[in-house]
């Protein structure tokens, strides 16, 4: 028998001041038995920080024609791709060349390598940002992780501070 995936329920408060853009989202999410709690958060983060009518979470780790989360206006048309990770060039490609703008949020203690080996071909995409999470930051996240969270997240002058979590992401690639 296949193991199922673990929901996780969030009441998340934005409050970006760099956009500005204010809301309340009552989320699920779904933690795949091969993601860990760390990726799950990073995933909410990444909602948090592109938050609007329009954002949603892709179908999980598994569906290779989705995004972690994407945001898709009622055309259809594709506006925002969020990969998570260290994804490979023919990835961030296909994600080019389907949405308006594509951003990597990376994550974890080997992203100085990933961007060391790809930065050359990803400087070259304009579409395309990269915004790292350090390792510090992601498990600050992944301890904020429960079955039913109510998180606050204020963004101001690219700090982020999520529940107690005091934030710093670095824009690898900044958005053009």
């Amino acid at each position: 028998m296949a193991l199922r995936a673990t929901v996780y329920k969030a009441q998340l408060d934005v409050s970006d001041l760099d956009r500005p853009h204010y809301g309340q989202y009552s989320l699920t999410l779904a933690l795949h038995p091969s993601e860990t709690e760390e990726r799950l958060m990073v995933r909410l983060l990444a909602f948090a920080l592109n938050a609007g009518e329009d954002l949603q979470f892709g179908k999980g780790i598994s569906a290779e024609d989705e995004a972690a989360v994407w945001e898709i206006d009622p055309t259809g048309a594709i506006r925002l791709w969020i990969e998570l990770g260290q994804p490979d060039e023919a990835r961030v490609r296909k994600a080019c060349g389907r949405a308006d703008r594509v951003w990597v949020v990376s994550y974890g203690r080997s992203t100085p390598v990933w961007w060391n080996n790809n930065q050359s071909w990803l400087n070259k995409l304009e579409k395309v940002a990269v915004l790292q999470i350090t390792p510090e930051d992601g498990a600050a996240m992944a301890a904020l992780a429960q079955r039913n969270m109510a998180l606050a997240c204020t963004v101001q002058e690219g700090d982020v501070y999520l529940g107690e979590a005091h934030l710093q992401p670095v824009w690898l690639k900044a958005p053009s």
